[in-house]
């Protein structure tokens, strides 16, 4: 027993006699009588030999009291010790527990990501696998494929239910490898050349397929025609082509025909459009262009033809003009410029009645001509300038508004179907490719009309030029020799005076 529960056990014993002896009233004094030793010893003995007493009947109490509390202890001692071990034991289940708790909960992660991945595997090949069905196995194949959608998409079916209905469907898929490589025939329906749905089989035999009508009436090759989601039939040209397919479709053996192209000679067939179709598909901006282009083109023909009506006389007829305006004869100028055609006989005509003014107003005057002759001929070019301008930019505004239309349909169809979306894509594109059809011709036709205008006036500024330095050269002339005559009338007039004196 320790130190600590013995003198607990003391405590709790002494306890009593304490508030005894606290709670004991003080012994009555005499009135009159002042309190002795002697007195007060034996009061104080007395007390003394009782707490003895008392402490004595305590200690035995004790003694008495302890053996069975020590038992009692040790007992208690020995459920401890007990009560440890299982502890222990009880950590250590616990922490070995966590343990096997976390490496299952890694197994679980471990296992939902294979599933997650199986999943999408299953997934993948299933969409690979409809992608790759001929349009006449839709069919035959619609509704495993649409219960493997559906059930991927349910949230209220288990994963497991997934699984079996995937795995279901990858069976039917190896069913129709092994199918495949012998043919197999099944039942269908594919529209014909009219419209119209037809009951019958279908046979697969390798990439090729082939489809005969219930009543025989319809046998051809099977292929997707471009905006439907049906089988249709091209029905054999050659009548002894088609009975042939026919009776190996009825019976199974016979000569079957075969497609090298695997019926892409039929899908470039139907994507092939005429030049009206091709323009229809580019919506209402197809309009302003080819009115714009169609504008510029007899624009440009209108010039084209005027510049070549332009008349340009013989070089020698311009330089006997120039030579007789060298030779001062006027008169003769004048006429020998009436008599030249086009602009530049109009240029010479203005600079001839002009002679024998300053020489600033004789330019002047077939400046003129030639600034009105080149306004004349530079005018409407600057429309087929503009129309080399303004052709992309409407080409840019059906790219716009096709692309708008695009969106719409995305909107209301969604991107699943590339098809519906053909139409604002066209029409994106078909405007763009017009547009610079009308401008680079128009841009063309406008560098080369400029450069006639251009050559027509350079023309006329090169003969104006030589007739202004012929001018200038013969005025020179004239007054070099005019000098001579009036010194030699001075000198005359200076010697007569002398003779008459």
């Amino acid at each position: 027993m320790t130190t600590k529960t013995i003198t607990t056990i003391l405590a709790a014993a002494l306890a009593p006699a304490v508030l005894m002896l606290a709670a004991r009233p003080a012994p009555a004094q005499a009135p009159q009588q002042a309190p002795t030793f002697a007195a007060a010893s034996a009061d104080v003995q007395q007390e003394l030999e009782k707490s003895l007493a008392e402490l004595a009947a305590l200690r035995e109490k004790i003694a008495a009291e302890k053996i069975p509390l020590t038992r009692e202890l040790s007992t208690l001692e020995g459920d401890l010790i007990k009560v440890r071990q299982d502890f222990q034991q009880s950590s250590s289940l616990l922490a070995n527990r966590t343990l096997d708790l976390t490496s299952v909960t890694n197994e679980i992660k471990a296992r939902e990501e294979e599933v997650s991945y199986l999943s999408g595997l299953l997934g993948e090949y299933m969409r690979n696998f409809e992608s790759g069905l001929h349009i006449a196995e839709l069919q035959r194949f619609r509704k495993p494929l649409d219960e493997a959608k559906l059930a991927v998409e349910n949230e209220t079916i288990a994963r497991k239910q997934v699984f079996e209905v995937q795995a279901a469907l990858l069976a039917r898929s190896l069913e129709r490898l092994q199918d495949a490589l012998g043919g197999v025939k099944f039942e269908g329906t594919a529209v014909d050349a009219g419209g119209l749905v037809r009951q019958g089989s279908f046979v697969l035999a390798g990439p090729a397929a082939f489809f005969r009508a219930s009543d025989g009436s319809v046998v051809g090759t099977a292929e997707q025609r471009l905006g439907s989601l049906e089988p249709s039939v091209m029905v054999f040209d050659n009548p002894e082509v088609a009975a042939a397919a026919s009776e190996f479709i009825a019976s199974g053996s016979g000569g079957l025909p075969f497609d090298p192209t695997l019926g892409n000679a039929h899908k470039i067939a139907q994507t092939e459009e005429t030049l009206w179709e091709h323009i229809k598909k580019g919506g209402p901006v197809m309009w302003p262009i080819f009115i714009l282009g169609g504008a510029a083109m007899l624009v440009a023909l209108y010039k084209w033809v005027t510049m070549l009506l332009v008349k340009v006389p013989a070089e020698t007829k311009i330089r006997s003009v120039i030579r007789a305006v060298g030779q001062g004869d006027n008169a003769t100028a004048s006429r020998l410029a009436s008599e030249l055609p086009g602009p530049v006989g109009a240029m010479l005509v203005a600079g001839t009645s002009s002679l024998g003014q300053p020489r600033d107003a004789i330019e002047e005057s077939m400046y003129e001509t030639v600034q009105r002759t080149q306004h004349r001929l530079q005018s409407l070019l600057p429309f087929v300038a503009i129309s080399a301008s303004a052709a992309p930019l409407l080409g840019l505004l059906g790219t716009v508004t096709g692309i708008m239309n695009t969106f719409s349909l995305i909107t209301i169809y969604g991107t699943g179907d590339v098809k519906t979306l053909s139409s604002g894509i066209s029409e994106a594109l078909i405007t763009t490719e017009y547009g610079l059809i009308v401008a680079i011709p128009s841009l063309l036709l406008h560098a080369f009309l400029s450069s006639k205008v251009r050559k027509i006036v350079n023309n006329l500024e090169a003969t104006g030029v030589s007739f202004v330095n012929e001018l200038a050269r013969a005025e020179a002339k004239s007054s070099s020799v005019v000098e001579p005559k009036v010194a030699v009338t001075a000198a005359a007039a200076a010697k007569e005076p002398a003779v008459s004196a």
